[in-house]
């Protein structure tokens, strides 16, 4: 792909020293500031790889997506702990008093009354042991295992889907940066007319309504000037979004031309294959049926009866050292839900369910790779020769601007000419412009759709 020159070769008249009046417009003040201070204010140049770099670092799509890979694999350990003896320790201590009447044997005697105290410690350990449970403890681990694998996949695609948002954004920042200088080399060339037909029209050369024909052009190329330096402000502030940055835009940004993606002109079929076996959204589809497969066995063992080992040792007594009872006990036991009212037969039945679900999901996602690596596809073929067009139609365009300049200059054009032409080539210089970054951001596309990480780009001068 050929690098966009951003400085553009207008072919303008001779300038005539001193023509021009006091009425004659100049460029706003406004525009002037602006120009200067946007120039002033790029100190700072980011690179693509820099700007990949700060969205791995700060994206919060990714911190996010982080986050849910080591809460699933936080379920791994939760369902492997069923494995491991569940251990429970307990202990009270009870301290009360008692009050019973006492009948004196003495006649006419009051009744007495005795108080009596009592402490009661107790304190055991009790241990649990799964055996044996038909598959539902290893079958929901090995669910996890797949969901967490799944979970993990995901994060790559949304590291990928980051990636490409942030090339597609810098993309559009060059667009917008190289656009910026096609509008002002075009209010420049403007004006040096505008000097031009101004002398002109004091001379009497020329007609006065060349001169505000002239005015008029030079005024929409400060309109346009002014929406693209809005167009490049507003496309640095959706890179910072894309990268997740905080900070200001006082930067501009490298040029870069994009190498072709390896594979791009290979038929339909074989970068399907490339993509289903690398994309990662793929082989998330595929860990979820894993898993949702191991739950359907989990499901379906809830019909067979479970068996552990437990164990006991306790202290009963007055206090825990002395006058206490110690004892220990152990055995087996078989627990069996005979009867649940049907509800394993609809959990099971659910589960079915959600299988087939995701199954179909995985087809339509299959699909859904196949149209996007070919609209991808087609994209890079459509602006490859796109940019041909556009290459050869800046060429003409220049052509028509110097030979209308010309005639101009030798009285046989007129002004309306010559601002045809000049706007045709400013048309023209903006579609190159826009061929040349299309074709980088549908190569980054491609890219996404074959699920490659990388893009191959070289910096450009």
């Amino acid at each position: 792909m050929r690098a966009l020159p951003l400085t553009l070769s207008l072919c303008v008249l001779p300038v005539v020293a001193g023509a021009q009046t006091a009425s004659q417009p100049a460029t706003p003040p406004a525009v002037q500031q602006s120009l200067s201070a946007s120039a002033a204010s790029e100190g700072r140049v980011i690179t693509l790889a820099e700007a990949e770099t700060a969205a791995r670092e700060h994206q919060p799509t990714l911190r996010s997506a982080q986050a849910n890979t080591d809460a699933a694999y936080a379920r791994v350990d939760q369902a492997f702990s069923g494995f491991l003896p569940q251990v429970s320790a307990s202990a009270s201590y009870t301290l009360g008093t008692s009050n019973r009447a006492v009948i004196q044997n003495v006649p006419g005697s009051d009744t007495a009354v005795v108080s009596s105290s009592t402490r009661r410690f107790s304190g055991g350990i009790s241990a649990n042991q799964l055996i044996y449970d038909f598959g539902r403890t290893s079958g929901r681990y090995n669910a996890s295992k797949q969901s967490a694998g799944a979970q993990e996949d995901s994060q790559q695609q949304v590291l990928q889907d980051v990636l490409r948002d942030v090339r597609s954004a810098y993309f559009n920042v060059l667009t917008q940066k190289a656009l910026l200088g096609v509008a002002r080399e075009t209010l420049q060339s403007e004006e040096a007319r505008l000097n031009q037909v101004n002398a002109s029209v004091q001379v009497g050369s020329r007609p006065e309504i060349d001169l505000l024909q002239q005015r008029t052009a030079k005024a929409n190329a400060q309109v346009a000037l002014i929406r693209a330096q809005n167009a490049y402000a507003t496309a640095k502030a959706q890179l910072n979004q894309t990268m997740g940055a905080e900070t200001s835009t006082d930067y501009t940004v490298q040029d870069v031309t994009v190498a072709a993606v390896a594979g791009e002109d290979e038929v339909l079929d074989a970068l399907v294959k490339r993509a289903l076996e690398a994309r990662p959204d793929v082989a998330a589809r595929e860990r979820q049926i894993l898993a949702q497969e191991s739950q359907v066995k989990v499901t379906k063992g809830g019909h067979w009866p479970s068996l552990s080992a437990t164990g006991n040792v306790s202290n009963v007594g007055a206090n825990p050292v002395n006058g206490a009872t110690l004892s220990a006990q152990g055995g087996l036991q078989l627990s069996w839900a005979l009867f649940q009212g049907g509800l394993v037969n609809a959990q099971t039945r659910e589960a079915n369910a959600n299988l087939r679900d995701l199954q179909a999901q995985k087809d339509a996602l299959r699909q859904q790779v196949r149209l996007q690596v070919e609209q991808a596809r087609l994209n890079v073929v459509a602006t490859r020769e796109a940019l041909t067009a556009a290459d050869e139609a800046q060429v003409n365009a220049r052509e028509r601007l110097r030979l209308a300049e010309g005639r101009y200059r030798a009285g046989v054009g007129n002004i309306i000419e010559v601002s045809d032409a000049q706007v045709a080539f400013t048309n023209a210089a903006a579609q190159q412009v826009q061929a040349t970054y299309d074709l980088a951001t549908s190569r980054a596309e491609l890219a996404r759709a074959l699920g490659t990480v990388e893009l191959s780009t070289v910096a450009s001068r």
